[in-house]
């Protein structure tokens, strides 16, 4: 089965093409020639996936899926959130955290969780799946692996951020593994 993943995101890109099976191939929006940005309008992660799934699916007819995907902490009520990836409001990923490490300043309250959710348009047909990974936020970035806010997230049970983590540990375990791996079931059972 061949779906379009609607992302630039290359790193999201290759982690995702890592988990699936051979029965499905991956296209990303490179692969189809698609370089526009498709702007993220929603206030919920749902949403935002839907927008960009939607976007791809009337533009090639095609089944295809996307993802929004939020750190979401405790004591910013939730803050970055669905804003996460325009935090800092440069889009650069180095502003990001230092903007969510100056938040969080001294407070001894580092809970937090990555969320992703997926919006899979299979046949006409819309179907959301969600994954989700908590740890806390340390006060330096760690390891030069992943992207995003990875550099200060540890997740519970480990030492490591996901940044210190290969590929291989990071998908293990990590929110949007959760989230593929329903969607992934889904669609072999489909």
């Amino acid at each position: 089965m061949e779906l379009i993943f609607a992302s630039h995101n290359e790193g999201k890109v290759k982690e995702i093409k890592a988990m699936v099976s051979d029965k499905i191939q991956i296209l990303s929006l490179n692969d189809i020639n698609f370089h526009e940005e498709i702007e993220e309008t929603g206030n919920t992660l749902e949403e935002n996936a839907r927008i960009k799934a939607k976007a791809i699916h009337d533009l090639t007819g095609k089944n295809v899926f996307a993802d929004d995907s939020g750190l979401f902490v405790e004591v910013l009520n939730g803050e970055p959130g669905v804003f996460s990836a325009r935090y800092a409001g440069t889009g650069n990923s180095d502003d990001n955290i230092m903007k969510l490490l100056n938040e969080l300043n001294s407070n001894p309250n580092r809970n937090a969780y990555f969320k992703s959710v997926f919006c899979l348009i299979l046949n006409d047909e819309e179907i959301y799946f969600d994954g989700e990974v908590h740890g806390e936020i340390i006060s330096e970035t760690k390891g030069n692996q992943g992207f995003g806010y990875d550099p200060v997230f540890v997740p519970n049970g480990f030492d490591l951020t996901f940044a210190e983590m290969n590929s291989e540990q990071k998908n293990q375990i990590s929110h949007r593994r959760e989230a593929v791996q329903k969607l992934i079931n889904f669609i072999e059972n489909f």
